[in-house]
């Protein structure tokens, strides 16, 4: 019979086909999750999914089409962490204390930092004097 591993012995975890699923199965019920249960998770949701095939049809390069998405995306990882946060923070002290208010509203500063980064990207790659434009042009004119 083995002993339970002690503070100075980590335990050391098995990965398995069985336990990648498992994984998987815990991050789909995890997006889940937030989709039924998160309004701020569903609205970035919608704001990607009407995103990213603009950034797909868009006459750039597969990099900034790949820079694009990776910016939206990166909303929907941050507003999941967020909620994440507050989610354990009103667990832990659901009355008003005003450390748990800063913590939210860091987590909070992440969401809207995460935005500001996927406007400056997209505003970089389309700005009007970047060729995007007049190849936009000449697809419209069919030059």
């Amino acid at each position: 019979m083995s002993k339970p591993p002690t503070l100075e012995e980590p335990l050391i975890k098995r990965r398995s086909f069985r336990n990648f699923f498992a994984s998987v199965r815990y991050a789909i019920d995890g997006f889940f999750a937030a989709l039924k249960h998160e309004p701020s998770f569903r609205e970035d949701l919608i704001f990607a999914i009407l995103l990213v095939p603009l950034a797909i049809i868009l006459p750039v390069n597969a990099v900034s089409t790949a820079l694009m998405i990776a910016s939206l995306i990166l909303i929907l990882i941050v507003e999941l962490l967020n909620s994440a946060i507050e989610w354990v923070i009103d667990y832990i002290r659901p009355e008003i204390h005003p450390l748990a208010k800063r913590i939210k509203d860091m987590a909070s500063a992440a969401v809207f930092l995460s935005y500001i980064n996927c406007i400056v990207i997209w505003v970089i790659l389309l700005w009007p004097d970047n060729a995007v434009w007049r190849r936009i042009g000449d697809m419209i004119t069919g030059h």
